[in-house]
């Protein structure tokens, strides 16, 4: 890579964390108040979908989403993708219309200004601690009860190795849609790694293309069909992602 070039990506990536920055600044007052009660919650993600999509199209990304079916509007469901960028949480909210509520980890909350909303707003896990896990399915339970879906990305974080192209899937997603038999929203982001990957030199702006996968169903599930569940899910978004849509 030439020279020149890497100091336009610098300067782009500069651009990344300065968009966030300066946006999350103009709108903290309102982000303020609507992240002080629960109660709030549809308010904060309404005004966090513009946040996010002013953060990708002012990189320069362009979301193209597909839906082979539709998610009805007051109805709760278990969102799960691909993991390979930190652009999929504004790809997730550009995608979904409807509240719902991540789960993350806790490390992200360290980060200025955006950590502090994230954890006023997230369900934090210590993937590390077995006491945090089993706190994150108790808070998941509660916000499934408002009526809101939860949005876990089922690898666990971000493959070290950029040449994975899809991870094995942990267990968490499938057992909360098991006990509350919400459908499973299967999602594929194709472009995210490409577009902006952890490797800090790569990355271009563009087509940021996402397709919502037909639902898998949960209702008269238990938790033995756990495992069923995880790997139809895994094979339905691996097998996109081989196919590039």
């Amino acid at each position: 890579m030439s020279f020149f070039k890497k100091i336009l990506i610098l300067g782009w990536r500069i651009w990344f964390y300065l968009l966030v920055l300066v946006s999350l600044l103009i709108m903290f007052p309102l982000l303020l108040i609507f992240t002080a009660s629960e109660k709030l919650y549809p308010y904060f993600f309404k005004l966090a979908r513009v946040w996010a999509k002013t953060i990708l199209y002012g990189m320069g990304f362009f979301p193209i989403i597909k839906y082979q079916q539709q998610l009805i509007p007051n109805k709760s469901y278990m969102l799960i993708a691909n993991h390979t960028s930190m652009t999929d949480i504004m790809l997730m909210l550009c995608v979904v219309k409807t509240p719902f509520v991540f789960v993350g980890k806790k490390e992200l909350a360290k980060l200025p200004i955006f950590g502090f909303f994230y954890k006023r707003t997230c369900i934090l896990v210590d993937r590390n601690n077995a006491h945090s896990r089993k706190a994150v399915f108790e808070s998941a339970n509660q916000r499934l009860l408002q009526g809101n879906s939860i949005c876990i990305f089922p690898e666990g974080g971000v493959p070290d190795d950029i040449s994975v192209v899809l991870d094995s899937f942990k267990d968490g997603a499938f057992r909360l849609a098991i006990e509350h038999q919400i459908p499973i929203v299967p999602m594929v982001f194709y472009d995210n790694k490409k577009r902006f990957p952890y490797v800090f030199f790569k990355g271009s702006p563009g087509r940021m293309r996402a397709k919502i996968l037909p639902f898998i169903e949960t209702k008269g599930k238990n938790i033995n069909d756990k495992k069923e569940l995880r790997e139809k899910a895994r094979h339905m978004i691996l097998e996109e992602l081989k196919s590039k849509f």
